[in-house]
C-alpha cells in the first residue's frame, strides 16, 4: 500500500556499501519517474546511473550531508550509498524544470523502498565539481542527487507539537540519539490544515 512505502521512505544517509545496486535495478527507478507527470508533459529530465564504485567516490566527494547535524561529515567509508542517480533539467527542452524533478524523485525513492533498498534526495551539491569529473554537458543543468543502497540507519519519525520534548513547533530539526537513531520531527496534520469545508 502506498502509506506504507511513503512512511518507509525517509532521508537513508547510511548504507550497507558492499551492497551492489545494479544498473538495470537505476534504470527500473528511472522508468517510474519517465512514467511519471511532468508540467506541459515536456519531460525535460534527463538521468546519469552510476554503481561504479570508483565514479561513486567521485560522486561522494561533490556532496554535503545532513546539514543540521553540523558535527557529522557524511557516512563514512563502508556506509556510503552503493548507487547514484543524478537528475539533470535539459535546457534546450525547457528553461524551467517547475516540480517535475522532486515528482521523479519521489517516484524513484518510493521505488527504491519498495525493492527493499532507500535513498536520500541531496540538493547540496557542488556543482560545477560534479559537472566537471562527469563531463556533463553546459545545457544540463544539475538538478539534484539521489544517493541509493541498503539501509543501515534507523529512521523515527516525531510529532512536533506543543507538549512536545522538541520544546516548539517550529522546531523541525532533525537529529540523532545516542544509538545512531535519526529522527525526523513532523507536524501534526491538525497543524498543517488550514481549513476544511
Amino acid at each position: 500500500m502506498i502509506a506504507d512505502l511513503i512512511k518507509k521512505n525517509r532521508s537513508c544517509r547510511r548504507f550497507y556499501q558492499d551492497h551492489a545496486v545494479s544498473l538495470k535495478t537505476l534504470k527500473e527507478l528511472v522508468n517510474l519517474a519517465r512514467l511519471s507527470a511532468s508540467a506541459a508533459n515536456l519531460q525535460p529530465l534527463n538521468y546519469i546511473l552510476s554503481s561504479n564504485p570508483e565514479k561513486n567516490d567521485l560522486i561522494f566527494s561533490c556532496l554535503a550531508w545532513a546539514g543540521y547535524i553540523k558535527e557529522w561529515p557524511g557516512p563514512k567509508d563502508g556506509e556510503r550509498p552503493a548507487a547514484y542517480i543524478i537528475i539533470l533539467g535539459n535546457t534546450d527542452i525547457s528553461k524551467n524544470f517547475w516540480c517535475d524533478h522532486g515528482i521523479a524523485s519521489q517516484s524513484m525513492l518510493l521505488g527504491a523502498r519498495e525493492k527493499g533498498l532507500a535513498g536520500c534526495m541531496i540538493g547540496a551539491i557542488n556543482r560545477r565539481k560534479l559537472r566537471k569529473i562527469l563531463n556533463i554537458p553546459p545545457e544540463y543543468k544539475i538538478l539534484l542527487v539521489l544517493a541509493i543502497g541498503k539501509p543501515k540507519e534507523k529512521v523515527k519519525v516525531e510529532v512536533v507539537d506543543s507538549d512536545s520534548p522538541l520544546s516548539t513547533v517550529n522546531n523541525i530539526k532533525y537529529w540523532r540519539d545516542g544509538k545512531g537513531v535519526h529522527h525526523v520531527p513532523k507536524r501534526k496534520l491538525t497543524d498543517i490544515i488550514l481549513d476544511c469545508y
